[in-house]
């Protein structure tokens, strides 16, 4: 999101950022942008009924003194309230993007019929959720910024930090420690490649006892002399960039940012066929896409790639060449700009 507000033409446009409560770690970076910084409840708990929309006219008044034209939400869930604060608070028009596979309840089909506009971030969310409101439906895939995330030398110091063998070939998965991103998948497969793989793990600690339980496994699986558990990693462009191939094993995704800036970074990737696989990667050309939960052909792409740094280069290539061309952060911004820019010239429908 702060990626594309940046970026926003401002001769046209006047951002904004809301959040629940401040003390998240981009805090700054809103405050860098110079722009207004809102602390404030856009959603509610829709019960009781009764006095639902009196709780909304109320969270709304947070909200009136900025005169916004167009709402646009980056939330998560299936929230409808959010829709109805916007319009108590007078925006014109509310959009919201859909972030990830989460379907099925009637909150999801409130939340789409109350868009004036839906980003859709992988090409399966039309016909799975939205083949019905398909004309309100607008593809815009995440972006990268192919300046910060690109190909270069390995970062020594880093990679021998790691305590590998120096002739290792080093896997890096990025993704937050939450059951969803599957990383025990990864631990099953290292256990079936040879000893010259190694992985590194990158990503918050978020769920503990989930780590827990991914340490219990290193050790089970004999894997402690090949994993290791990064945490937390500020500087991912230098991590990517010391290693070798990139792994991605999530069970539910709408667009894994993830995969993306390793792709950038030109490192071949080996992935498990969620459904924005389809749009990112062309398979065997950009990387290696796998059925999920296919242990054995998982190892076999990571050792396939590790006996041959050719086919890593010629990989990770066009890997580079196809974000540059398709997933660009001037890409997604132009997307977003044009949209905005034809719902507040239209009939906001």
């Amino acid at each position: 999101m702060l990626n594309i507000i940046e970026r926003l033409d401002r001769e046209v446009f006047s951002p904004a950022v809301c959040v629940m409560r401040k003390g998240g770690r981009l805090d700054k970076e809103v405050e860098r942008l110079g722009i207004p910084f809102i602390e404030a409840p856009f959603v509610l708990a829709p019960r009781p009924y009764s006095d639902l929309l009196v709780r909304v006219w109320k969270a709304a008044e947070a909200f009136r003194p900025f005169k916004f034209c167009l709402w646009h939400s980056f939330h998560y869930g299936s929230d409808f309230t959010e829709p109805l604060i916007a319009r108590m608070a007078g925006a014109k028009a509310w959009v919201y993007t859909k972030k990830n596979m989460s379907w099925g309840n009637k909150a999801w089909y409130l939340r789409s019929l109350l868009a004036n506009r839906i980003a859709i971030q992988n090409t399966t969310m039309l016909e799975k959720f939205f083949h019905a409101m398909r004309g309100k439906v607008h593809y815009i895939p995440p972006g990268v910024d192919t300046q910060l995330f690109r190909p270069g030398p390995a970062n020594l110091e880093i990679r021998s930090g790691w305590g590998f063998p120096p002739d290792s070939c080093i896997v890096v998965h990025v993704g937050h420690f939450v059951r969803v991103k599957n990383q025990q998948f990864l631990l099953h497969v290292l256990a079936q490649t040879s000893q010259n793989l190694c992985l590194v793990f990158a990503g918050d600690f978020l769920n503990k006892d989930y780590v827990s339980e991914i340490i219990t496994l290193v050790t089970q699986l004999g894997l402690r002399d090949r994993v290791r558990l990064l945490g937390k990693v500020d500087d991912i462009p230098n991590l990517l960039r010391s290693a070798d191939i990139f792994a991605f094993c999530s069970q539910q995704e709408g667009c894994p940012v993830a995969v993306l800036e390793a792709m950038a970074s030109g490192l071949p990737c080996v992935v498990t066929d969620i459904p924005a696989m389809k749009d990112i990667h062309v398979n065997g050309e950009t990387g290696f896409v796998v059925p999920s939960e296919d242990i054995q052909t998982f190892a076999q792409m990571l050792e396939k790639l590790a006996q041959d740094e050719s086919l890593r280069v010629r990989l990770g290539n066009v890997a580079r060449e196809r974000i540059q061309r398709l997933f660009t952060i001037e890409r997604e911004v132009q997307a977003y700009q044009k949209l905005y820019l034809d719902l507040v010239s239209g009939a906001f429908v």
